[in-house]
């Protein structure tokens, strides 16, 4: 499986906080940690310097237009003259990163600028496969419409639709099949294994794929399906469809930045209809509000150009919502890493000597250095079960699995014993009830014809003359 690196130099934020509460301005020391940053003003100044804007980065031999296609700044770059077709060790150029993280804005600057979308890695995959791979939809149209072939194979056969398949991006598996030339055939196409998209499925436990395969949802030439493929997220950003927004965006199918022909994001088409709830979540998602469309709107203009008022405050922070909750992480807010110490931690120590403002800086790099190798530690636990690895959680989960099915054996077990024990004991019942019965019966026959005879020895015999009172 393909690994883009995802950790690299630290980087600074560009400003810290002072402890008379004034900000300071952070010197980045390389051209790369400046481009991740996404500082432009230094950016340019260390190019007047005479450093290169190819520079490669040792550690990961990435150029810094490498970073800014992994991050999704480009523009300053490429108006500097940056090198658009480098390749790094494994042969990926910017054009395959930023359709391995899901920006097609900036995939759409780079093919506008005349890069070969049909280059290919050490493993003969273009940027369609990688897009298909981790499921960036946007980009993967994007991609098709500038010509790039969907029924180029890698080294080991594989087609786009295999790669979809086989990671169960659904959206982009019925995509890719709606443009190729015979669905029929692309579904009973094999790789070099001898496995077809079936096959990858079933071994990598994709139902949704599966489902789709058997029948369940496939409508071939549906127009109005096509739409809505186009950009799902805007789609449902426009509607207020939460719950769909965050299934696309958490499964990875967009990028919560990603624009659309107009150069808008989900934001501004949620900012557009004053869905506040969609906004809410976007906002505590990362989205970027700065981001301008085609006509120079940001989300919170487009919300003022509708009338939208509770947007408006929510995008320009005159109101707060339940994102701004204290007690939730934000890495990018230094705030919180000021008002949050942990008591016992080496704030306490009076050896480390640290002025609060570093104290602040070092716990948000801490902080951000979790989040990154949680995320490093994600993809290679997908890669090792790729692999054909179990995990210790799948061994956990199998013996609980396990324990569990023998618990239900042994309750199922004991419930046919109740059952067969109740059933007898009501025969019994039965037949205590019918002998109560004829008890009764019997008794009631003996005693009728007793009660007769005491009642007319009881009686005197009546003498001539009188009467029965």
């Amino acid at each position: 499986m393909p690994g883009v690196p995802l950790s690299g130099p630290s980087s600074s934020s560009t400003e810290t906080a002072t402890p008379l509460g004034t900000r300071k301005k952070v010197h980045f020391g390389s051209i790369h940690d400046a481009v991740r940053a996404g500082d432009v003003k230094q950016l340019s100044e260390i190019v007047e310097r005479g450093i290169s804007i190819n520079e490669v980065d040792l550690l990961h031999k990435f150029t810094p237009l490498h970073w800014a296609a992994h991050s999704g700044s480009l523009e300053a770059l490429i108006i500097n003259g940056a090198n658009l077709t480098v390749q790094d060790d494994r042969g990926c150029t910017p054009l395959h990163l930023a359709a391995t993280h899901g920006h097609s804005f900036t995939l759409q600057i780079m093919l506008r600028s005349g890069v070969d979308p049909s280059i290919t890695d050490v493993r003969e995959w273009k940027p369609v496969h990688y897009a298909a791979f981790h499921g960036r939809l946007g980009c993967l149209q994007l991609l098709v419409k500038w010509g790039c072939g969907i029924e180029d194979v890698d080294y080991n056969g594989n087609l786009p639709v295999h790669l979809a398949a086989m990671e169960g991006h659904l959206h982009c598996f019925k995509f890719l099949l709606s443009r190729t030339n015979n669905a029929a055939q692309a579904l009973k196409a094999f790789n070099d294994n001898g496995e077809n998209v079936l096959d990858l499925a079933q071994r990598f436990y994709k139902q949704n794929i599966l489902q789709f395969i058997q029948g369940a949802e496939y409508e071939r030439n549906d127009s109005k399906d096509q739409e809505t493929l186009a950009f799902p997220g805007h789609v449902a950003a426009f509607k207020g469809d939460l719950e769909m927004l965050k299934k696309l965006i958490e499964d990875g199918v967009i990028n919560i930045n990603e624009r659309d022909n107009n150069g808008s994001t989900p934001m501004h088409k949620a900012a557009g209809q004053g869905h506040i709830e969609c906004l809410q979540w976007i906002i505590k998602m990362g989205a970027d509000s700065n981001i301008t469309n085609k006509a120079g709107e940001k989300p919170s203009d487009v919300a003022k150009r509708f009338a939208h008022l509770a947007a408006v405050k929510l995008l320009e922070g005159l109101q707060k919502y339940d994102i701004d909750d204290e007690n939730e992480v934000d890495e990018d807010d230094m705030k919180y890493f000021i008002r949050h110490g942990v008591e016992g931690s080496t704030d306490a120590k009076a050896d480390l000597y640290l002025n609060e403002s570093d104290k602040t800086d070092a716990r948000m790099r801490a902080y951000k250095k979790i989040v990154e190798l949680r995320h490093l530690l994600e993809i290679a636990e997908s890669n090792y079960k790729h692999l054909g690895g179990i995990t210790e959680e799948d061994l956990k989960q199998k013996k609980e699995r396990l324990e569990s099915e023998k618990t239900i054996q042994e309750l199922q077990g004991q419930l046919e014993y109740e059952r067969l024990r109740r059933e007898k004991l009501e025969c019994q019942l039965d037949e205590y009830r019918a002998e109560v019965d004829q008890l009764r019966e019997t008794l009631e026959n003996i005693q009728v014809p007793n009660v007769t005879a005491v009642n007319v020895h009881l009686v005197p015999p009546l003498a001539p003359g009188d009467t029965l009172v």
